[in-house]
This record gives C-alpha cells, sequence and structure tokens, in this order.
C-alpha cells in the first residue's frame, strides 16, 4: 500500500565517472554486485521505499554518468532535489580533489539550498588506499556534509548512507513537506520567508 508513505524523496548520485556511483544504487535498490559494471550513459533512475524512524519514505535514486559529455542533462537532474550523494574513490585521490567541481555544480543548479549532502568515500575493500578516513571526515564537515567510508562490494556503509540521508531530509521539514499534496500543506506567503525565498532558489 502507498498510503502509509510519508513522502517521496528525490536522490541525486554525484561523482567523477568510475567511482561506483551505479553499484552503489545496485547495492542499495537490488543487493547485487556486478564487478563488470559498465558505465552509465546518461542518467539511470531507480525506486525504493525505505523506513527510517518509523516513517515510510519512497525514494526517487537518479544516478548520472560521470562523463563530461552528459552534461547537458544537468539542470533537469538537479531541479527538485532534496538529498544528494557525492561520491569518490579512496584509492584514487583525482576523484577526491574533483568533488569541489561537483559541489559548484550543485550549488549552480540546485533548486533548494537546504538540500542535504552525504559524502561517501567508496571502495574501502580495495588495498592502496590514496585516501584516508579522516580527510573526507574533514571534506565533509568543511561543507556541512553527512560523512561515512562504503563499499558496494562487501556492503559495508551502503544500506546506512541512504538511510543517514533520508533520516536528515525528514528532520528538515521545509524540505519535504511542501512537496507533499497528498498532505494538503499550504504555503502561506508567511511560510515562504521572504528573503530566502524558504529554501528554493529560482533559476528563473
Amino acid at each position: 500500500m502507498e498510503d502509509d508513505v510519508l513522502t517521496t524523496l528525490k536522490i541525486l548520485i554525484i561523482g567523477e565517472s568510475g567511482v561506483g556511483k551505479s553499484s552503489l544504487l545496485l547495492r542499495f535498490t537490488e543487493d547485487t554486485f556486478d564487478p563488470e559494471q559498465s558505465a552509465t550513459i546518461g542518467v539511470d533512475f531507480k525506486v525504493k521505499t525505505i523506513s527510517v524512524d518509523g516513517n515510510k519514505a519512497k525514494l526517487a535514486i537518479w544516478d548520472t554518468a560521470g562523463q563530461e559529455r552528459f552534461r547537458t542533462l544537468t539542470p533537469s537532474y538537479y531541479r527538485g532535489a532534496q538529498g544528494v550523494i557525492l561520491v569518490y574513490d579512496v584509492t584514487r585521490r583525482e576523484t577526491f580533489t574533483k568533488l569541489d567541481n561537483w559541489l559548484s555544480e550543485l550549488e549552480t543548479y540546485c533548486t533548494r539550498n537546504d538540500l542535504v549532502k552525504m559524502l561517501v568515500g567508496n571502495k574501502i575493500d580495495k588495498e592502496n588506499h590514496e585516501l584516508d578516513r579522516a580527510e573526507g571526515l574533514k571534506f565533509a564537515r568543511k561543507h556541512s556534509m553527512l560523512f561515512i567510508e562504503a563499499s558496494a562490494k562487501t556492503r559495508d556503509g551502503v544500506q546506512c548512507a541512504f538511510e543517514e540521508l533520508v533520516e536528515k531530509i525528514i528532520q528538515t521539514p521545509g524540505l519535504w513537506q511542501s512537496e507533499n499534496h497528498g498532505r494538503a500543506v499550504q504555503l502561506t506567503d508567511e511560510d515562504a520567508g521572504g528573503g530566502t525565498c524558504g529554501g528554493y532558489c529560482s533559476l528563473l
């Protein structure tokens, strides 16, 4: 039954090509892992309903290609997202240094300023780490993000990453309640909060 679903949330997974975005998504939604996972072309999309703190949330999770040539999708991809997972590969430092580019893209195209961000250091099952946990944590704190290290291969941290992200979104009422037309939430002018556009940054 869909009746007891509190809200539907749009979650994005972004990061450089090859960091394991699709593998994380597949592990979370279908509990499978394909070591030969091919690069995403354009956008992949999966839906999963989870319960967090007794609340059911339906997640529409968008997985993008990390390659530049698919950048034409960007504005529509980011629009309306309530949560984003930024992924880097702990064995490839360049995927970490490029996170700043992804964050600036997020700020450019995102339509909400209270979007919840989760940083995931993926592939911790591998040897030859080029980044330690402390570096990821420091970057996450600097940018007010949640942080977890994970492995799509071994399942470590994957469920936890999505659950913590959703929990934080649900704890940020203005982020999802206005989406919930079924709950008859009315936004008055006072709610819109004058100068801050009530958490919505217009791109017009």
